[in-house]
């Protein structure tokens, strides 16, 4: 009997997948249970259309993510911290100082754990940021620490 698996079940399939398994197996244990529904035309085409949405779903994320990329790629961002001596930082600055400027400045919201920094910045000048903002999409932004006035 063909069904059309709703969960993933150890074994037989993963959610979505039209599986081939005895009829004992099919009536008596997934079907009761809520696992699967019998493969009709309906089922099918319920499986199809949810899959079309969930492609364009991800079309759409990857398009904004572009965009947004697009927008933030080699654009600088200005931080202003308090310095203690020999122009050392008290403490350093963060990825959420990072997505808090960059939203202050060019209107974007981004999410801090998506901002990775090549080393820490515990001192003044200028450091480089990569936002991995989707799988293969990322933006390249320029960050400035001064000192606070």
């Amino acid at each position: 009997m063909k069904v059309v698996l709703k969960q993933d079940v150890r074994g037989t399939g993963k959610k979505g997948d039209i599986v081939n398994v005895a009829d004992g197996y099919a009536r008596n244990f997934l079907i009761v249970r809520g696992l699967a529904v019998e493969a009709s035309a309906q089922a099918l085409n319920d499986i199809k259309n949810v899959k079309l949405a969930q492609e364009h779903h991800a079309q759409e994320l990857r398009e904004r993510a572009e965009n947004t990329a697009k927008n933030l790629n080699e654009k600088t961002i200005k931080l202003a911290a308090k310095a203690g001596q020999n122009g050392k930082l008290f403490g350093s600055i963060t990825s959420k100082e990072i997505a808090a400027g960059i939203e202050k400045m060019l209107g974007e919201s981004v999410d801090k754990k998506k901002i990775s920094l090549e080393s820490d910045i515990k001192g003044f000048g200028t450091f480089t940021a990569e936002i991995k903002l989707h799988p293969g999409v990322s933006a390249k932004v320029y960050v400035v620490v001064s000192e606070e006035e």
